[in-house]
């Protein structure tokens, strides 16, 4: 088992002013793989001093010297890909297959997608009236990342903050905390300066010590709402800038004139992928009333063919969930659907046969649900579609617009004009066409209790930046 019971706090693996430990389980096999420590106030305390001190000569590097890091950054990375695929897969169960191509991959595609949005940064601009903007580091960050897509979260918060020249506190989930310690290794390498960068693991009262923090000027969390309603309040009383990319339940719009072949079984291969553990996945299938049973039948199939396996095993398949409770609570849910009335045409409750061992859940697809169920409006983070009828484009953008959450939606039809009509009245942050994939250096965040706040490019930069005013006198 590995001992990982240090902190990276000023430049240094540091231990922790109280010991207590907590052990990381491997969700597939439910043995242990390592030991951490859970942090304290006084932790916390000591981290953000160290990007406070730091704060003041970091915050005057020039864009080229931050530049140069992140590219030396990048390089690191690059050289120790496979290393971070396998502490995902080992930590989180992601298949190592889906690890090396999607989860490890963020963290090179985010990193050359700040790395162009930096060079293309206006940190000084001539308003028209002769006044001078200045876009300036914002200060000292807290940044709490989830399990889910850990390396995706930490990366759309740490490059920013390291890109603007602020100074950051990370606490990732205690979950998966081994990727984000690998992490540290690579920024420490590439010869980030003494307390840039520095990393707490622990719990929700460390991240509620970072909110709360006289000297933290900016919060950005990933998570779920109600956490990230937690953060905004602990944030409040020091009046700090927060952001929020929390949870979603996204709706995916099937229109009859859609290639029902392709894009019902690529729906149901989105809403599992990553065992259905992503804020922005397909959840909602709406299907138009007369193309519905035939939709039912590709969905079916595809259901049926969904392999659950061994994530350490070559090949698309399921891995287990992270967690003991992420598995109760998607079997909550799967059995909530059942007592309302949803038919259930694959999977359901329990273990898929031959895996008794691990959090692994069967491939699941409920029809005739009502856009009222638990398992229409709640977050189920596991590989469970539900799928609803309507009969016309203005009822699917009702239905489609009735939730809570607002981050992504799915638009499916032949009809180009169409797709962008309903795509302009979906309140959500990020719509996609046609089975078009979110690409690197766009925005990603959501409207509603999706959160506030953009990752990703250009507007994520923008969101670790103070604009400043200069009033000059006029000329003589």
């Amino acid at each position: 088992m590995l001992d990982k019971r240090k902190f990276y706090i000023g430049g240094e693996w540091v231990s922790p002013i109280a010991a207590l430990d907590l052990e990381v389980l491997n969700p597939a096999t439910e043995k242990p793989i390592a030991a951490i420590s859970m942090g304290s106030k006084e932790d916390i305390a000591k981290a953000v001093e160290a990007a406070k001190t730091a704060f003041a000569s970091y915050s005057r590097t020039t864009l080229e010297e931050r530049l140069r890091l992140l590219e030396r950054f990048l390089a690191i990375y690059k050289r120790r890909y496979d290393e971070m695929a396998e502490t995902i897969t080992l930590e989180l169960g992601a298949p190592i297959t889906m690890s090396r191509e999607q989860q490890a991959d963020v963290g090179v595609g985010h990193l050359q997608g700040f790395i162009d949005a930096l060079r293309d940064l206006k940190v000084r601009e001539a308003l028209p009236n002769g006044d001078i903007v200045l876009r300036e580091p914002i200060g000292v960050c807290g940044l709490i990342t989830p399990w889910n897509w850990p390396i995706n979260q930490i990366a759309l918060k740490v490059l920013p903050a390291l890109a603007t020249g602020c100074t950051c506190i990370l606490k990732p989930s205690e979950f998966t905390p081994l990727n984000a310690m690998l992490y540290a290794e690579m920024i420490d390498e590439a010869g980030f300066p003494s307390g840039v960068f520095n990393l707490v693991n622990g719990g929700a009262d460390c991240g509620a010590a970072l909110s709360k923090h006289k000297d933290v000027d900016m919060m950005s969390f990933t998570g779920s709402t109600r956490a990230g309603i937690a953060v905004s309040k602990d944030a409040a009383d020091t009046v700090k800038r927060v952001t929020l990319e929390l949870g979603g339940k996204s709706p995916n719009i099937v229109f009859e004139d859609a290639d029902l072949e392709e894009r019902i079984s690529a729906s149901v291969a989105d809403c599992f992928n990553n065992s259905g553990q992503s804020c922005d996945a397909p959840t909602r299938l709406l299907v138009q009333r007369s193309v519905y049973q035939r939709s039912i039948e590709i969905a079916r199939r595809a259901g049926l063919a969904a392999e659950v396996g061994d994530p350490m095993k070559e090949g698309p398949h399921i891995g287990p969930l992270a967690s003991a409770i992420q598995f109760d609570r998607v079997q909550t849910l799967i059995n909530a659907a059942i007592d309302e009335g949803a038919n259930l045409i694959v999977g359901g409750p329990g273990k898929p046969q031959g895996l008794e061992t691990g959090y692994f859940v069967k491939p699941t697809i409920f029809v005739d649900v009502d856009n009222e169920m638990r398992i229409a409006r709640e977050e189920v983070f596991g590989p469970v579609l539900a799928i609803i009828p309507f009969d016309s484009e203005e009822e699917a953008i009702m239905m489609a617009n009735d939730t809570t959450y607002g981050l992504a939606a799915y638009v499916q039809t032949g009809d180009p004009t169409r797709a962008e009509r309903v795509a302009s009245r979906l309140r959500a942050g990020m719509v996609h066409i046609n089975g078009a994939p979110h690409r690197y250096g766009s925005p990603f965040g959501g409207y509603k209790q999706s959160g506030n706040g953009r990752e990703g490019g250009k507007f994520g930069l923008e969101d670790f930046q103070e604009v400043k005013a200069i009033h000059k006198p006029e000329p003589a």
